[in-house]
C-alpha cells in the first residue's frame, strides 16, 4: 500500500521498485478508529468518587509507594518535594495529581500509512490485539510454544482484519529466538508485515532504545521526536512498587515524546483488596504516581491511565474474566480516569477458557461490551485471548476480531434523521403489509444491518450438507484465507534495508540469552 507524504516527515525514493510495489499492492480495508455516539455507563456517585479520591491521596501521602532499584526516580521525586525513606516514596496530597495534569488529554499515534493513523483520548476508541501469551493454539497443532513466525502471522492477521485498528505489540512470545534478541525480530515484523500502529518493547530500557531507534529509521528522527508513533505498555508491579525495568522504559519513551500505557496489573484478592472501592483506590494511587513520574521525567509526554483488574477463583487461586466485579471496577475505573482528564486503557477478550468454546465467547463477550460501555479509549487484548492470557488462539483471533464489528456498530448510537425515522416506508406498507420490497428497504438494505463475515447464517439442511462446521471450524478456515490472501504493504526498499541491517548488527553485538 502507498504511504502517503506527510509534513515534516522525511522523503523518501523508493525509485522504480517503489512504484511497482504501489501499483500491486492490495488495498486493505481497515474501519476508522470507534468514535462513540453513546454515553459511558458510571456506576460510581459523586460521593463515592470523592471518597475514593481522598483515600488514594492518604494512600501516596502516609504508605507511600516503592520505586525499586531506581535511585534516578528517587532523585527526582525527592526535587519535586516528595519524601523519600529508602526506596520509599511518600507524595504530598495533591502533587501527584498536580504532575499529571501536564499530560496531554488526546494524543495521536502516527502509523506509516498515515490513513491509519489513531486519535487516543476523548470519546474515540482504538483496538488492538493479545499481548504476551507464550503459548499459541490452533486446531491443527493444539497448544505450543510460540515461534516468530507465529508471531508474523498474527501481525498479518491484524493487518487484514476490518475492524482492528492497531497491530498491538508482543501478540505472542516466540520462544524460538534468545530472549535479548526477539523484540528486534518482532519491531521487524510490526514495521514491515502491517503498516498500522504499533507498540515498542518494555522488557529492558536497552530495547525501549532500540525500539525509538528503529522507529527513527521508519519515520525519520525529526519526526519521531515531533510526534508520537509508538504507544507501549509500562505495568506497575501492584501492589504499589514501580520495578526499575519498567520505569527505565518508560524514561526512555517519555524523554523521546513517545507514549505510554501506565497500567496496575491487578488480580482482586491477591494484589490488591477484595471489595471494588479497595481496588480502586488502589488503582487510583498507582496511576497518579506512575503517570506523575512519567510528567517529572518530560512534562507533556503523552500518557494512558489503564487498568487491568480481574478478580480471583478463591479454590484454585486462578484469575477469572468476565465477572460483575471487574465490570464494576472497569467502569469505576473510567469516571476516575475521565476526572483526571487522561485516555482511559481497559477491557479486551478476557476469558479463562481452554479452547474457543461458549465460556470464552461468554467471558469474552461481557469483558468487550463493558470496555465499550466503560468509555475505554485503548483496549489491548481485544482479540485472540485464551487460557487467562497464556494463549493467543488463531482461531480465537478471528473470531474476536469479527464480533469487534458489533462494538463499531453499538458505538454509532441510533440515528433519527428523515431516512431514518423512516415515515416514506411506513406509508408506503401500511397495516398487514411488509417491507422486504418498499423503497426505503431496497435504498438501505446493504449498510442497515451489520453482519458477521464469519458466523453461518445458512437454513440447517444447507449447514449439515457443508459439513456442520462449529464457529472455531469456520474460523479455521478463515485464518487459512487470510493468510493465503495476504500481500506485504509497500515499504520503502531502502527503508525495509536499513531496518533489516539495524536488526542484524544488534543481533550479532550481542551474545543469545534465553534467561
Amino acid at each position: 500500500m502507498a504511504e502517503a507524504a506527510t509534513q515534516g516527515r522525511r522523503a523518501r525514493g523508493g525509485g522504480g521498485a517503489a512504484r511497482r510495489a504501489e501499483r500491486t499492492a492490495v488495498s486493505v480495508e481497515t474501519a476508522r478508529y470507534i468514535e462513540r455516539n453513546i454515553p459511558n455507563f458510571e456506576v460510581l456517585t459523586e460521593e463515592a468518587l470523592e471518597i475514593i479520591e481522598t483515600n488514594a491521596e492518604i494512600i501516596l501521602e502516609e504508605i507511600g509507594v516503592n520505586f525499586v532499584q531506581n535511585p534516578a526516580a528517587l532523585e527526582r521525586w525527592r526535587q519535586a518535594g516528595a519524601d523519600v525513606q529508602g526506596e520509599r516514596v511518600r507524595i504530598p496530597r495533591g502533587l501527584a495529581r498536580q504532575l499529571c495534569s501536564t499530560a496531554p488529554s488526546s494524543f495521536t499515534q502516527h502509523a506509516r500509512n498515515p490513513a491509519r493513523n489513531v486519535e487516543i483520548g476523548g470519546r474515540n476508541l482504538v483496538l488492538a490485539p493479545v499481548y504476551g501469551p507464550p503459548f499459541v493454539h490452533d486446531m491443527e497443532g493444539g497448544r505450543r510454544y510460540a515461534t516468530i513466525e507465529d508471531f508474523r502471522n498474527f501481525v498479518r492477521l491484524g493487518y487484514m482484519s476490518k475492524w482492528l485498528h492497531h497491530s498491538g505489540g508482543t501478540v505472542c512470545e516466540p520462544t524460538d529466538i534468545p530472549v535479548n534478541k526477539r523484540h528486534l525480530d518482532m519491531l521487524l515484523a510490526h514495521m514491515t508485515l502491517s503498516d498500522k500502529p504499533f507498540m515498542g518493547s518494555v522488557t529492558e530500557p536497552s530495547r525501549a532504545q532500540d525500539s525509538v531507534d528503529m522507529a527513527s529509521i521508519l519515520f525519520g528522527q525529526d519526526f519521531v521526536q515531533a510526534n508520537t508513533v509508538m504507544t507501549s505498555l509500562i505495568n506497575v508491579n501492584s501492589p504499589m512498587t514501580f520495578d526499575d525495568t519498567m520505569m527505565g522504559s518508560l524514561e526512555i519513551y517519555a524523554a523521546n515524546n513517545q507514549a505510554c500505557i501506565i497500567s496496575p496489573f491487578i488480580v482482586g484478592g491477591a494484589m490488591a483488596p477484595v471489595s471494588v472501592a479497595g481496588t480502586l483506590t488502589q488503582v487510583l494511587a498507582e496511576l497518579l504516581a506512575g503517570i506523575g513520574y512519567s510528567q517529572l521525567v518530560r512534562a507533556g509526554a503523552p500518557v494512558i491511565a489503564g487498568a487491568f483488574v480481574t478478580s480471583i477463583d478463591m479454590n484454585s487461586g486462578a484469575p477469572t474474566f468476565g465477572t460483575p466485579e471487574a465490570a464494576h471496577i472497569t467502569y469505576g475505573a473510567g469516571q476516575l480516569v475521565r476526572r483526571l482528564g487522561l485516555p482511559y486503557r481497559s477491557a479486551g477478550s478476557f476469558n479463562g477458557s481452554k479452547l474457543p468454546d461458549a465460556q470464552a465467547a461468554y467471558e469474552t463477550a461481557n469483558s468487550l461490551n463493558v470496555g465499550l460501555l466503560a468509555g475505554v479509549n485503548f483496549m489491548l487484548h481485544s482479540c485472540g485471548w485464551l487460557e487467562g492470557g497464556l494463549v493467543a488462539s488463531f482461531e480465537k483471533f478471528v473470531m474476536d476480531a469479527d464480533q469487534l464489528g458489533t462494538l463499531h456498530h453499538l458505538a454509532r448510537g441510533v440515528a433519527c434523521d428523515e431516512s431514518a425515522q423512516a415515515m416514506d416506508a411506513l406509508r408506503e406498507v401500511g397495516p398487514g403489509g411488509h417491507y422486504l420490497g418498499c423503497a426505503h428497504t431496497q435504498a438501505n438494505f446493504k449498510t442497515a444491518f451489520w453482519r458477521s463475515d464469519l458466523f453461518d447464517y445458512k437454513p440447517y439442511e444447507t449447514w449439515s450438507e457443508e459439513g456442520a462446521r462449529d464457529t472455531a471450524t469456520l474460523a479455521n478456515a478463515r485464518v487459512k484465507k487470510l493468510l493465503a490472501d495476504y500481500q506485504q504493504p509497500m515499504l520503502d526498499p531502502a527503508v525495509n534495508e536499513a531496518l533489516a541491517a539495524y536488526v542484524a548488527t544488534r543481533k550479532e553485538g550481542m551474545p543469545d540469552a534465553f534467561g
